[in-house]
């Protein structure tokens, strides 16, 4: 028997943030990417703009961090996992940070723009 919060997910497509946070990504290869560690906001408009992806390292040590652009991602229908159509070797080769580290700025929008072209997708404000 389904909870009344996910038959409400499913009727309207609604997830809390909590229920993303922690959830795998694979790519269209099944290919497990890591998780995200993080979701990002745009406080002006409120738009859900990136989530941070972490992967690699061994055993949450040595972890790397991406911001993908939110629309790169889709849930996949058959598991509880989000899909990025990207491949492992591209997503290493990506530019990424560390978590103790100095974050970027989110709200740069030259460091956005680079995001979402390394990545295929246009900026969510230009959408």
């Amino acid at each position: 028997m389904k909870d009344a919060s996910s038959m409400t997910a499913e009727k309207h497509g609604a997830v809390s943030a909590s229920k993303i946070i922690g959830e795998a990504v694979i790519n269209r290869e099944n290919e497990n990417l890591g998780k995200i560690h993080e979701l990002v906001f745009d406080a002006g408009n409120g738009h859900l703009t990136y989530a941070v992806l972490s992967f690699g390292g061994f055993m949450g040590m040595g972890n790397k961090l991406f911001a993908l652009p939110w629309g790169a991602l889709e849930f996949s229908r058959t598991e509880n996992k989000l899909v990025l159509n990207v491949d492992k070797e591209k997503l290493k080769s990506a530019p990424g940070f560390d978590s103790a580290a100095k974050w970027p700025d989110f709200a740069d929008r030259t460091w956005g723009s680079s995001i979402h072209t390394y990545y295929g997708y246009p900026p969510y404000w230009k959408n």
